[in-house]
């Protein structure tokens, strides 16, 4: 399993335009090939700055949904940020819950 974090901080004045743009597309990305989670998220404590947290199951459909029509969409929107957004990958071996911590 492959989860994706992706931190965005973007302009107070383009907040709302950014979630519509990714609000309008998550439902796509959530019905993609692999796709386990995709979560659109704000910070507590402080609005502007906004995760996507994302899980797929293997590389290959992790990929197939970077080079999609929709993700270039979200790419573009990406003008809406203060600064470049943070992409982090981390490859999960092997998943466990809390009580196993």
């Amino acid at each position: 399993m492959i989860l994706v974090i992706t931190r965005m901080n973007v302009i107070s004045e383009k907040r709302r335009e950014l979630s519509q743009t990714i609000d309008s597309l998550s439902g796509i990305t959530r019905m993609a090939k692999g796709c386990l989670r995709y979560d659109f998220c704000q910070s507590m404590e402080d609005e502007n700055q906004l995760f996507l947290l994302e899980e797929w199951d293997i590389e290959e459909n992790l990929n197939a949904h970077l080079k999609s029509k929709h993700y270039k969409v979200i790419r573009g929107a990406m003008n809406l940020l203060k600064e470049p957004y943070e992409k982090t990958f981390y490859n999960v071996s092997h998943p466990v819950g809390i009580k196993e911590i």
